[in-house]
């Protein structure tokens, strides 16, 4: 299912989720990450380094982390996934040209979605494994817990706004597999 995400979500329930400005940023985080036994990284594509970025760290931390890619909106973005042979692909929404990329892309994949109707969506393609993003301004964990009692074969990582205050809460829920977020390299 979604070229075996379930492997990456059920060995990682901490996802950080990073942005590279610089360059020289790449090592911090990976040694930061790295002493917290923290074994994943999610970049984002929000910054014109981040391609660049994305080779470091698979170059440097490859055998240590695994490698995900954020913020993946286009078909484009997948093919360029394909080409840095990441681990995962994170997307922060769906459209049925980015849904079959993915697919395609063998790589293992997290699609993003908000509401029932993109949950039903995501239900008619097979997925079981559903990024919820952005959990804070679309009710958080009182949406999840309504989602659970709707669609309860879904498990969900959770985004947006979650932090060191709040992820445990968002981890006991039944149908939270996983939580990402930047609060992970502070």
């Amino acid at each position: 299912m979604q070229n075996g995400i379930a492997q990456i979500v059920e060995k990682h329930p901490l996802i950080p989720v990073v942005t590279i400005n610089q360059i020289d940023e790449v090592d911090s985080i990976a040694k930061k990450l790295i002493a917290k036994s923290i074994g994943c990284v999610e970049v984002t594509l929000r910054t014109n380094v981040s391609w660049e970025a994305i080779a470091l760290f698979k170059q440097k931390y490859g055998d240590r982390l695994s490698i995900g890619v954020g913020t993946v909106t286009t078909s484009h973005d997948v093919d360029l996934c394909v080409k840095s042979q990441v681990d995962f692909i994170v997307s922060p929404g769906t459209s049925q040209e980015l849904n079959e990329a993915m697919l395609n892309s063998g790589i293992p994949f997290l699609p993003g979605v908000s509401t029932p109707s993109e949950i039903i969506t995501g239900i008619g393609y097979g997925w079981g494994f559903m990024k919820f993003f952005p959990a804070h301004l679309f009710g958080g964990l009182k949406a999840l817990k309504v989602y659970h009692s709707l669609f309860k074969e879904i498990k969900f990582c959770p985004t947006g706004g979650i932090n060191a205050n709040n992820y445990q809460d968002y981890l006991e829920l039944k149908n939270v597999i996983a939580v990402g977020g930047s609060w992970l390299t502070a």
